[in-house]
């Protein structure tokens, strides 16, 4: 008992020294008029907003494990500023992209975001739902800033200040599953398996594939997982002896490189799809690159980046003269996308003379109808719901450029669309 009384009094103590250092946080924001001012041009201006300068927040993962990832949606987010500033910037500014690398670490991720909070106007991505959803209740309170994350959780809806830029992992889900019964043989009776991570991303695609199956007659067979397990042949062997017709996993590269090469192996040669960060092109120089190619899929929120749309096109060349030594994913999709959505609102809040948060966010919330060039619409007017339902279906292929070629259009299924997340 003692221990435990220690151990309350502990975390009363660092909650007490927490509440201490926000509140002198807020006080030196108050002492400098809370960051809201008349800047150059009639512009009201608040945080990470000067006369010269208009600074965004990228906290990211590039040791961790989304790392190929993060580094394609920070090199292409760092690509757009570069060329907004060269076309002479936003506002009469220039913009400036600050990035911190998390590692797919909690506290990495909420120190990172503490430390740039009052250095910046938004993030332009923030990766990982578990780590978005720790500050959510903060931005809606008290901080305001736009948080465009990597990350599709449908917890993060209901907030003006954290917009999901296309459907959320669970509608997702449901319009993978829609895809593995229409073109891949399910079938009502079938039993589904889904491995996913703990946490806002697996939990949220399986109340996804949960719902899909509800609908389609099926069986989910779950195995649960953590970021840090990279080596599925437990869960194959599981999932095996359960007699699955198909597999969804909803994880990252790794976990899929593995499910898909140690299935395979081990003669479980079913078809299997995943989330929208659950592939990288760079598993297909792994031994576990044939059995991607003829066995897996992913959906997607936007077509590829080998797509043949002159946004597409132009972004490819662009990118491989700026990092000729890198190559092509949907990270720089993702990045390029997030960008341009914060860049839009930037220019509309530059319009109405309003660079504050506030009027970031009043910009952001104008806009139903981005078109970022990848096939998807975005309405990004309703902070409830995600900005589209449709997914793209992806299959790995190493002979086209980014290593990927789109199946199926973007769609919504039927499921998906009479589904609240």
């Amino acid at each position: 008992m003692n221990h435990r009384r220690q151990a309350v009094r502990g975390l009363a103590a660092a909650l007490a020294a927490l509440v201490a250092l926000t509140a002198a946080g807020c006080s030196s924001k108050a002492k400098s008029g809370d960051g809201k001012q008349t800047g150059a041009g009639g512009v009201k201006t608040g945080e990470g907003v000067t006369d010269r300068t208009i600074s965004l927040g990228a906290l990211t993962d590039m040791t961790g494990v989304y790392a190929t990832l993060g580094k394609s949606v920070t090199q292409s987010q760092q690509l757009y500023v570069k060329q907004v500033n060269a076309a002479g910037g936003i506002c009469g500014r220039k913009l400036e992209l600050t990035v911190r690398d998390h590692g797919y670490d909690p506290q990495k991720a909420l120190a990172a975001y503490t430390e740039l909070e009052p250095k910046v106007v938004g993030y332009t991505q923030f990766i990982g739902s578990p780590f978005v959803a720790a500050v959510k209740q903060r931005v809606d309170a008290q901080d305001k800033g736009l948080v465009l994350p990597q990350a599709w959780s449908a917890s993060l809806l209901g907030s003006p200040y954290i917009r999901v830029l296309g459907a959320t992992y669970d509608v997702e889900t449901i319009n993978a599953v829609d895809f593995l019964l229409k073109e891949k043989g399910l079938k009502a009776g079938d039993r589904l398996g889904h491995v996913y991570f703990e946490g806002d991303y697996g939990e949220n695609a399986l109340k996804g594939s949960k719902y899909a199956a509800g609908k389609a007659g099926l069986t989910v067979v779950e195995q649960k997982i953590k970021p840090t397990d990279n080596d599925m042949s437990a869960q194959v062997a599981a999932l095996k002896q359960a007699g699955v017709k198909a597999v969804v996993i909803s994880a990252g590269p790794r976990q899929a490189a593995s499910l898909v090469g140690v299935a395979a192996a081990t003669g479980l040669r079913v078809p299997v799809v995943g989330n929208n960060s659950a592939f990288a092109p760079q598993l297909l120089g792994t031994q576990a690159g044939p059995a991607l190619e003829k066995m897996y899929w992913f959906a997607s929120p936007s077509l590829p980046i080998g797509a043949d749309t002159p946004t597409a096109k132009k972004l490819v060349a662009e990118y491989r003269a700026a990092y000729p030594d890198d190559g092509l994913d949907n990270g720089i999709v993702a990045g390029w996308t997030a960008a341009s959505v914060f860049g839009e609102a930037l220019k509309k809040a530059c319009l109405d003379k309003d660079l504050t948060r506030e009027g970031v966010d009043r910009a952001l919330l104008s806009m139903n109808a981005h078109d970022a060039g990848f096939g998807m619409t975005h309405d990004l007017g309703d902070p409830t719901a995600p900005s589209s339902r449709e997914s793209v279906i992806i299959q790995p292929d190493k002979s086209v450029p980014g290593g990927m070629r789109t199946v199926r259009q973007p769609f919504v299924s039927d499921a998906a669309k009479t589904y609240t997340p």
